[in-house]
């Protein structure tokens, strides 16, 4: 038990939140009656409920059956889910030096309560007489699916290794979980440690609307009346972008790739050594050669070839643009009468000023029409006009932290459908990044249960009383993490562990990045891109040179992205006895893809948090180019429709893709939305690389 548990004694008038039936409006967890305390008993009490129903389906005398195993495993853990859903939440958007220790012992116990569970002889033994059997079951086709996906998991889990395989896989999940942790804290520690405090004589090139974030962000550190740059990429990207003081642009951009590597106690390096052994064993103990064939096997992909293969194919046209680009740009300081040559810490101040000269375009034009709440209301426009659903804020529902808001979804019909958080503004007390969660998963087992679904990003906070106005970028990141939770909101299955995103990683992204495409659309931008002072609609002009400017700087932006998915494939395919230095194992791959000195990574292996704060993305960071293949062509289908709101391509989409969880093979579901499968190169022309492919 942690310290903290041990020491802290909870008043008798205390019960535990977390341990009582929530009597909030649809059952949400009552955040401001929830203390950090409450966790550990709570979790306590889970584990000990969840065991004694696992322990029931084991020791069922009944032949098994679909209902008294795979059913029962269904709604078994129910509490376990409720509280974890809650602390993870908090660990992520809102946590406290409490909370993060809490988070080190909860991480070991959720660990040794998982690993008996997914490695029982017994369950895995009923489950594979069921999967054996199967085919002379009575199921439908997503109980055929569940029981698949059932025997799949706890397969991969190891369910069939000898005991001493088991025990030392347990010691392996144990360990892992314990470095994801660690990883995750040291990086949000090094975040939160370092700022760069602007004096007045720093503001050149920097717009109103940033410097007034810079100071919000200052206020939210207790240093009101200053201004100061953080290590949220929504802090350091503009001001690399804009910024005139080429002196402070490399200490940010050094600081921010810096994160986790600064041979501090925060420090990375080991951590991610380790994480590699423990994967490769795990993966050998299983029977694959190394950790990225056994994770690639269960997805869309099937192998580390098939993925190499994607990435290759994008990255030499994309290397070819970046590397023209730069050229441009280093002729255009010499035009400036300076003879520096361009360091990455310049690429994004330079990419600005050849999108003005060749676009007459640039992000501080537009960010004036792009308020938050604007886009809050477009993205979900959008959704009411394809899938017919409506929102309406609500006040009373209970929040972690004052900025966060909550919409009720409603169906057409005007049934309730979902609760919608939107968590948008960056913050010390939250990890860097955006994603989408949940509190509540759909499901239809036991009654209609709908789900409470979470987006968290991390903008930057206008000044007192002003919005906060969004770059492009930061309105399609909006668009992309709606798009995860319409999937979570339009879920309609039976089972929970076939929900929402219960998909394969490089499906899962599909639903999202296709959403980005309404963000970007004309007829979307023309009603909601308003300057946020006078109201005034997007100039026309403006929006055609926008419109324009879209696949500018796409070498840049395909380069960072292919170079981490690349290295992620690397680290889990080469032998991890040969990575002994990260540093230098990173600068061996780059140099081998010619990668541009002038460009990093978009994540460097030491804050590669998809990667190794979790196993999700692990050999999996891919992903979301593998998605974009399918979300290009499938965007394809409304364009061919003549109508991005086509109802008949709305319904398929809502049907096939939105809808189905993980209830359907992803293969199947895209074939039944677009009728064939993707067309490979509609990646390649959204991003405006088809040319340079054609010429490699």
């Amino acid at each position: 038990m942690s310290e903290i548990a041990q020491t802290k004694v909870l008043p008798q008038t205390h019960t535990n939140p977390l341990l009582r039936p929530w009597e909030t409006p649809h059952q949400t967890p009552p955040f401001d009656e929830i203390k950090p305390e409450d966790f550990l008993p709570a979790f306590e009490q889970a584990f000990t409920d969840h065991v004694a129903e696992i322990t029931a389906i084991t020791h069922d005398p009944a032949t098994p059956d679909f209902d008294n195993t795979i059913t029962a495993l269904e709604r078994s853990g129910k509490l376990l889910n409720k509280v974890s859903a809650v602390f993870y939440d908090l660990v992520s958007a809102n946590s406290n030096p409490e909370i993060l220790e809490i988070d080190k012992d909860v991480s070991l116990r959720m660990a040794r309560h998982w690993n008996p569970i997914m490695m029982n002889g017994v369950l895995f033994g009923r489950i594979a007489l069921l999967h054996d059997n199967r085919t002379s079951l009575t199921l439908s086709p997503e109980q055929l699916r569940l029981l698949d996906r059932t025997y799949t998991r706890f397969h991969r889990s190891g369910a069939g290794l000898s005991e001493d395989d088991k025990k030392r896989m347990a010691e392996i999940n144990e360990r892992l979980a314990q470095l994801g942790t660690t990883f995750s804290h040291h990086l949000l520690a090094d975040e939160q440690d370092w700022f760069l405090e602007l004096a007045e004589t720093d503001h050149a090139g920097l717009s109103d609307t940033f410097i007034a974030a810079a100071k919000a962000a200052a206020d939210e550190r207790g240093m009101a009346g200053k201004a100061i740059v953080t290590l949220s990429r929504s802090s350091v990207e503009p001001f690399l972008q804009s910024s005139e003081r080429r002196d402070l642009r490399e200490k940010v951009y050094k600081a921010f790739i810096a994160r986790g590597d600064n041979g501090n106690d925060n420090d990375n390096n080991a951590v991610i050594g380790e994480i590699l052994e423990l994967r490769e064993a795990s993966a050998k103990l299983l029977g694959y050669p190394t950790f990225a064939a056994y994770r690639l096997e269960d997805s869309m992909a099937k192998t580390p070839e098939a993925v190499r293969g994607l990435l290759e194919r994008v990255w030499q046209p994309a290397r070819a643009r970046a590397l023209a680009d730069r050229d441009e740009m280093q002729a255009l300081i010499a035009e400036e009468g300076t003879n520096f040559k361009l360091a990455a810490w310049d690429w994004r101040y330079y990419a600005e000023k050849m999108r003005q000269a060749k676009a007459n375009f640039d992000d501080a034009a537009i960010k004036p029409y792009l308020p938050l709440d604007n886009m809050i209301e477009a993205a979900f426009d959008c959704a009411t006009r394809l899938f017919g659903i409506t929102f309406t804020e609500r006040k009373d529902i209970p929040v972690w932290h004052p900025d966060v808001r909550v919409w009720e979804v409603r169906d057409a019909s005007g049934a309730h459908k979902a609760l919608f958080y939107g968590d948008y503004f960056a913050r010390s007390s939250k990890r860097s990044g955006a994603w989408m969660t949940s509190l509540r998963d759909q499901q239809r087992l036991d009654g209609e249960v709908a789900p409470l679904i979470i987006n968290v990003c991390n903008f930057a906070k206008g000044a007192e009383g002003q919005p906060s106005l969004l770059s492009p970028d930061e309105a399609r990141t909006l668009f992309h993490e709606f798009g995860h939770g319409l999937h979570g909101m339009l879920s309609n299955v039976v089972y929970p562990s076939l929900s929402g995103t219960s998909v394969f990683t490089d499906f899962v992204e599909l639903p999202s990045q296709l959403y980005e495409h309404w963000q970007e659309r004309p007829e979307v931008l023309q009603k909601f891109a308003r300057h946020y002072q006078t109201g005034e609609p997007l100039p026309e002009d403006l929006l055609k040179r926008f419109l324009a400017a879209r696949k500018f700087n796409q070498g840049f932006a395909t380069v960072e992205f292919v170079s981490s998915a690349l290295v992620d494939l690397e680290f889990h395919t080469q032998p991890a006895a040969g990575i002994r230095d990260v540093r230098a194992f990173e600068r061996q791959e780059l140099e081998k893809i010619g990668m541009p000195e002038e460009i990093a990574m978009r994540h460097r292996p030491q804050q590669f948090g998809h990667v190794f704060s979790g196993g999700y993305y692990a050999a999996g960071y891919y992903s979301y180019m593998w998605s974009e293949v399918m979300d290009a062509d499938a965007f394809g289908a409304f364009e061919e429709a003549g109508d991005i709101f086509d109802p008949d391509v709305a319904k398929r989409l809502h049907d096939d893709i939105y809808s189905t969880g993980g209830s359907v093979d992803p293969e199947a579901a895209y074939i039944a939305f677009r009728g064939r499968e993707p067309e490979p190169d509609a990646l390649l022309r959204r991003r405006g690389l088809l040319d340079d492919a054609k010429a490699a």
